[in-house]
């Protein structure tokens, strides 16, 4: 599992707190001494698993660069609830200033990767890989997909330049017979180095597809007697991934019917923040 780079955290950061701060913390200036300084613990209110490490110590150290943090998890751990994942040393200015922002970075990202993880515990044993999507918040892909890494599922594409996917939209700009053919052999010659995944809203198409040599084969919304067709019909000529619909209750009959992959936008646009909480020790 890679680290989210230094340079994408610090510049994330430096976003998000100018953003809550603005020109100063009024609330926090006015009321707390410059020189005071206490002790903070975030806390796992629920079970979950952690992502975010990495963020709240910047949002402290950018505050407060004398801050002493303590990590007692790291990211991709199943802690308890209950349990302490950081303790911190710092300004009370830096505590109370950053509370909100350090928080949200956990909330979100542990969210996510809890999500992730319980989807990947569903399709356990069965061989198949879970994956991501594009449904990710604007300004927050990179997160999210690293928070779904830490729950044990993967990443499909990054973005739009790193894979060709042939959707049904594309399909239907295009003029002529044979589309799915010649859409395949286009982006072939105009991008050679890329895998080329085309998306299949029948057993029909998932054949043709096959036939044109795509890479990997995308069954869209298919009930599971269409999967088991698909399946036989693409006969082990394309990698094959079912998408559309999958919820934990389907997932794991999904994985039966022999795809390689299963991708869910669910792991990044339905997942709900869980509970972290920062207590002080003043």
């Amino acid at each position: 599992m890679p680290d989210l780079s230094g340079e994408h955290i610090q510049a994330h950061v430096t976003a998000a707190l100018a953003e809550d701060i603005g020109e100063g913390d009024a609330t926090t200036n006015a009321l707390v001494d410059a020189q005071r300084r206490c002790q903070g613990h975030i806390v796992a209110r629920e079970p979950l698993t952690f992502c975010g490490r990495n963020l709240i110590e910047t949002v402290f150290q950018r505050l407060d660069t004398e801050a002493v943090i303590t990590h007692l998890h790291s990211d991709g751990d199943e802690v308890p609830a209950g349990a302490t994942l950081v303790t911190l040393d710092a300004s009370a200015r830096a505590l109370l200033t950053g509370e909100r922002t350090a928080l949200n970075y956990a909330q979100r990202l542990s969210g996510v990767a809890t999500q992730a993880a319980r989807y990947v515990a569903a399709v356990k044993d069965s061989g198949v890989l879970l994956l991501d999507t594009r449904k990710t918040t604007p300004g927050w892909r990179d997160l999210e997909k690293y928070a779904v890494q830490c729950g044990g599922a993967r990443n499909h594409r990054h973005g739009l330049d790193d894979m060709v996917m042939i959707k049904d939209n594309h399909l239907a700009a295009l003029e002529g017979n044979n589309r799915i053919s010649s859409a395949i052999e286009r982006c072939r010659d105009a991008h050679p180095d890329l895998k080329i995944e085309v998306e299949a809203d029948t057993p029909i198409q998932a054949r043709q597809a096959a036939e044109s040599g795509a890479d990997i084969i995308l069954l869209d919304n298919m009930t599971l007697d269409e999967l088991r067709e698909s399946v036989a019909l693409i006969d082990n000529r394309s990698q094959i991934e079912a998408s559309g619909g999958v919820t934990l209750d389907t997932i794991r009959d999904i994985a039966q019917t022999g795809v390689h992959y299963i991708s869910v936008g669910a792991l990044t646009h339905s997942a709900i923040s869980v509970d972290i909480a920062l207590d002080f020790s003043l």
